[in-house]
């Protein structure tokens, strides 16, 4: 798994925050657009591009996309 790669998929989660505002070091939670709906879209990212189920519990012990993309490259 690539790291620019997973910027550029949990960007297309959003639909109106500029993917050049995220990236790795980025506090997924400052984002304007993030929602409990946006959670579940990631969620199902990770699942659908990954194979990785990533659990309310792994984004919650998440802060940045640093931590999410550790979480999913240490499950595949």
């Amino acid at each position: 798994m690539e790291e620019h790669k997973f910027l550029i998929n949990f960007s297309k989660q959003f639909d109106e925050t500029d993917p050049e505002l995220i990236k790795i070091d980025t506090n997924f939670r400052e984002l304007d657009e993030w929602s409990s709906l946006t959670a579940l879209s990631v969620m199902a990212m990770s699942d659908t591009e990954y194979g990785v189920n990533l659990t309310a519990e792994d984004l919650g012990k998440s802060s940045t996309l640093a931590d999410i993309y550790r979480i999913i490259k240490g499950k595949l």
